[in-house]
């Protein structure tokens, strides 16, 4: 049995345990697709600025004075904004520019932006192949071809022989080193306009705000998941009672709690009576049900896609109504644990600055979470991220292997590869807790070295029923 291989980084991609080293083949295709990308980004910036600059009613109002200035001045922006040797159609930006960018992708005239675009995205599918193998297996790579090259008949035929071999789940597991690449790229290269923005804020580094499919815009997701939140207090289950008894300040420990509490709308809050005479406490979060896409609780498929474009959402208030039915007093030290929807909230919570200045949240960690696009509002709040890499779910952020985005500096994430391949069980919070559990990577002593502050008796367990409304 092969051992999970892991990686410490602190603030950046470099593992803390290795010593400088050349950069491998991976990373110079990473480094050359953030020069594209760059690229890319300027030309179609300048685009806009000349179509903005054309459009402009100064340029009417001169051509009403100096006729012959403004027959040149457009027929020069018009051979800048058109050449195919140049900036090809590249006119976006205003009623104009996006009627005339419409017709361009209707048409499949695609200006030099997309061009290099599109080259950005293929270095970093080759640079994800280079340490993922699978997705240079053949079937997959005939995928991953066909996606940039635009060829959507062979996209089809491709992904139904990959699904016949490997099967679904593992098909998903094998793409999804680049899900966020392939997305964009199908966006940017169909004759739709309104999803390109999918594509250009993936290749900024940021998260798309719109579906990647028909560009549907985020206030939708919202509209959908428009509950105020409530909580109110239950009784634990025989099994979550068992669970509970044998929990301490250990992160497998509250990975084993959140597993127990499952998806169906429950959460914990925890009172630590600390080792240094301190109250303070804990709060665990599961993730989504899979069920449904949206059912009465926060913890739904709508839910989940609100918490990643938004942070105040109905989980979030929900867990705000939980900490104030429990009366714990203004100023109280916190340290919320979640795993997937949940870490998102709990980092929805730290970027709540009316949260972190009603409560210390001291620390934050997330199981198999996106949050890499999200910031705290404190900036003392210890964030720690745990992440299994054939997990789908943590690259939703558009943060994946072949990303050239860091975390911040005062970040942790632990990261590692282990024999739970495909998902959903990559994504289970037992799978998380059973790598940890086994020593086979080092991070549950590193991870409870960090949270030593809430060693001591526990005083209190009570979970919380979640609801929408």
């Amino acid at each position: 049995m092969t051992a999970p291989t892991a990686d410490i980084v602190v603030g950046g991609r470099t593992p803390v345990r290795q010593e400088p080293q050349a950069q491998t083949d991976a990373e110079l295709l990473v480094a050359a697709s953030v020069l594209l990308a760059d690229a890319a980004l300027a030309a179609r910036r300048t685009g806009a600025e000349l179509t903005a600059a054309a459009a402009s009613w100064r340029v009417g109002l001169q051509a009403l004075r100096r006729p012959g200035w403004a027959l040149g001045t457009a027929l020069s922006a018009a051979r800048a904004l058109s050449n195919p040797g140049g900036l090809g159609l590249a006119v976006n930006g205003g009623m104009v520019g996006e009627t005339v960018r419409s017709l361009g992708a209707v048409t499949r005239r695609r200006p030099a932006c997309v061009a290099m675009a599109v080259d950005a995205f293929a270095l970093r599918i080759e640079a994800a192949a280079r340490e993922h193998p699978n997705l240079a297996a053949p079937l997959a790579k005939r995928l991953t071809d066909a996606v940039v090259a635009g060829r959507r008949l062979e996209v089809l035929r491709a992904t139904r022989e990959l699904v016949d071999l490997l099967g679904v789940t593992r098909t998903l597991t094998t793409i999804s080193p680049v899900i966020m690449e392939l997305l964009a790229l199908a966006g940017l290269l169909d004759e739709n306009p309104t999803n390109d923005s999918f594509a250009w804020v993936t290749l900024a580094g940021g998260v798309p705000a719109t579906d990647p499919l028909l560009g549907l815009p985020a206030a939708l997701i919202r509209h959908l998941n428009p509950g105020a939140g409530r909580a109110e207090r239950t009784e634990a289950d025989a099994m979550l009672a068992r669970v509970l008894e044998r929990s301490g300040n250990d992160i497998v420990r509250y990975i084993d709690d959140i597993s127990a509490l499952g998806n169906h709308g429950l959460a914990l809050l925890r009172s630590v009576a600390c080792a240094d005479g301190t109250r303070r406490h804990v709060v665990l979060l599961p993730g989504t049900s899979f069920g449904r896409l949206s059912n009465s609780t926060p913890q739904d498929l709508v839910g989940a896609f609100d918490a990643l474009l938004r942070t105040d959402t109905t989980y979030s208030r929900s867990v705000k109504q939980m900490l104030v039915r429990a009366g714990v007093p203004e100023g109280s030290e916190l340290m919320i644990v979640g795993h997937s929807l949940g870490g998102i909230t709990a980092m929805n919570l730290a970027c709540d600055l009316d949260f972190v200045s009603t409560y210390r949240l001291t620390h934050v960690i997330t199981v198999g979470s996106p949050i890499d696009t999200k910031r705290p509002a404190d900036p003392t709040t210890r964030v720690v991220s745990l992440v299994n890499q054939h997990d789908v779910i943590p690259g939703l952020d558009g943060r994946g292997p072949a990303s050239a985005n860091d975390i911040p500096a005062d970040w942790v994430e632990f990261s590692w590869l282990d024999e739970t391949y495909d998902y959903p069980l990559s994504h289970a919070p037992q799978a998380y807790a059973d790598t940890l559990r086994s020593g086979d990577v080092p991070h549950r002593a590193s991870v409870n070295a960090l949270i030593t502050r809430y060693d001591g008796e526990i005083v209190g367990n009570q979970p919380y029923l979640l609801r929408d409304k």
